[in-house]
């Protein structure tokens, strides 16, 4: 198993429940531990796992919505030297799945900002989502 550390990060907003945001993050991740900090004048929601079984959940659920081709596509282009940076879109989390957001603008709640640091990164996306064809 791949040394995998992952950071996941989301801001409340005032008119946001934190319990359904925690929701939300298990509902992807699985059991994970949730801290929030106030930032500003908003609070902001961590979450930190490590290990390569951390994102089993997150797995399953690339092969249940059958986005495994598409989430390899945008893993890929998230990779930035040893890390892999992405957002992920609050509501569709909360419902149980996943769909890849951009930092700003696409989802009105704001994204879950999600930051994987592996030994090799490649390797882990083979794993993640690895090809359908």
């Amino acid at each position: 198993m791949e040394e995998v550390i992952v950071q996941i990060e989301t801001q409340v907003n005032p008119t946001e429940n934190p319990e359904k945001i925690k929701t939300a993050l298990r509902n992807i991740f699985g059991e994970v531990t949730v801290s929030i900090s106030p930032e500003g004048k908003d609070n902001v929601l961590v979450a930190n796992v490590a290990g390569q079984d951390s994102l089993i959940k997150f797995r399953n659920l690339l092969r249940s919505d059958r986005i495994r081709d598409a989430a390899r596509k945008a893993l890929f282009r998230s990779i930035k030297g040893n890390t892999i940076s992405f957002c992920l879109n609050k509501q569709v989390a909360f419902a149980g799945h996943v769909s890849f957001s951009q930092e700003t603008a696409e989802s009105p709640l704001g994204p879950i900002r999600v930051e994987i640091a592996s030994s090799n990164p490649r390797k882990l996306i083979e794993w993640l989502a690895e090809k359908t064809v």
